[in-house]
């Protein structure tokens, strides 16, 4: 019996949901639907499983077949390579790409590949690439083409002005200078054979070639003779070349102030009387552009003392320096040379060679007038860079 039981009215004898519940049931009909669309979706990765098989095999049906077509005719065509069943994968899950070759694979395979032409060419190409990567840039001092040229510049500067001040000064003081700072030294020689470089000749390959004729044993006094090069030469064809430079950098060379008092023997002569000296062992002085000094006269004293009588003095020296031809012979005439030749054939140096004859003792004050004469040659003088362009080359440099 109804609980309540009212003509025209009645209450269910479910029980009664809330209105604003969340929770819903699912109705009976959705387990059907939910079984087709599983269904549905196993239908639908089974096509993406075979499309994406199918796409593979031909892939690897194209490469195999390039790969054929690019080797010899002489070599058999490699094997295709046996493509999986579709029935071997699994429905349910997508296939993962193919694994890394191994290391030892990888080799292999390119020993195989390393006939074709193709390969040879990028190795080449990448060759090529390197060696310019290489010239383009300088390891050695980190330096691009730009700055390196700059570098260049700068040091033509610094040797330009290392040698007027070496001109300009006395040969005590630019001994001094090299001793207190030897880099001094190295700087300025560094200099010398980059401008050496640019001389159609050079008076250092002029006295190799005429001493090589004279006689073995002969004794050779290069004054001023910076890197020895006429010490090299000669020593092994038979003379004997003493070198003398402020500096020492090789066993060539003997340091020492060439306007002052060389340690060699000889001597001045006697007084009133015309001689030629006693206790002389050279037979040749050179001077290849060393007459740099302000006293630079004392330097021709002192090839007099120890040259043996009728001695051969050689000078060479650029041309520009000579106020008066005449006026630099007679100073070394009235020193004791006697002039045998004269070259100034060439647009750079002019070439004397002078014999040594007797001559007086003089005193001191004949000396001072001789050496009052130093500015018969003219000290070579440079164009000075302005400081806007110095201070612009060194920026560039840091």
């Amino acid at each position: 019996m109804p609980l309540f039981d009212v003509p025209g009215w009645s209450v269910p004898a479910d029980a009664l949901t809330e209105p604003n519940s969340r929770k819903r049931k699912r109705p009976a009909s959705d387990t059907g639907s939910t079984q087709s669309k599983v269904h549905s979706a196993e239908i639908n990765l089974e096509k993406l499983v075979k499309k994406l098989t199918r796409k593979r095999v031909e892939g690897e049906s194209n490469v195999s077949k390039f790969t054929a077509s690019s080797h010899s005719k002489s070599k058999p065509p490699r094997k295709k390579q046996e493509s999986r069943t579709i029935t071997d994968v699994d429905k349910k899950t997508i296939s993962l790409p193919m694994p890394l070759m191994k290391a030892s694979d990888r080799a292999t395979k390119k020993v195989k590949q390393s006939h074709d032409p193709r390969l040879f060419e990028s190795e080449e190409s990448s060759k090529k690439q390197l060696e310019q990567s290489h010239n383009d840039s300088d390891f050695s001092s980190g330096l691009t083409s730009m700055q390196k040229n700059m570098k260049q510049k700068l040091e033509g500067a610094r040797f330009r002005l290392l040698n007027q001040t070496l001109y300009e000064s006395k040969s005590v003081d630019a001994h001094r200078m090299m001793q207190e700072d030897p880099t001094v030294y190295t700087e300025y020689h560094n200099g010398f054979r980059q401008q050496v470089l640019s001389w159609p000749t050079n008076p250092v390959d002029h006295y190799v070639q005429n001493l090589s004729s004279y006689p073995v044993k002969t004794i050779v006094a290069d004054l001023g003779c910076g890197d020895a090069a006429i010490a090299r030469a000669l020593i092994p064809k038979g003379l004997s070349v003493l070198s003398f430079d402020l500096v020492s950098n090789n066993p060539y060379v003997v340091e020492a102030d060439i306007c002052g008092t060389l340690p060699l023997p000889g001597s001045e002569g006697t007084e009133d009387s015309m001689s030629d000296g006693e206790a002389h062992i050279v037979d040749v002085v050179v001077f290849s552009l060393s007459l740099m000094s302000t006293n630079w006269p004392q330097s021709i004293r002192e090839a007099w003392r120890i040259l043996k009588p009728n001695g051969e003095l050689k000078i060479a020296e650029v041309a520009s320096r000579f106020r008066n031809l005449e006026e630099f012979i007679s100073l070394a005439s009235s020193i004791g040379f006697k002039l045998k030749s004269k070259d100034n054939s060439n647009t750079h140096f002019t070439l004397f060679e002078f014999r040594k004859v007797s001559r007086k003792l003089k005193s001191l004050k004949d000396w001072d007038v001789i050496f009052s004469k130093a500015d018969t040659l003219k000290p070579c003088e440079y164009k000075r860079r302005c400081a806007f362009e110095h201070y612009f080359l060194c920026t560039v440099l840091t």
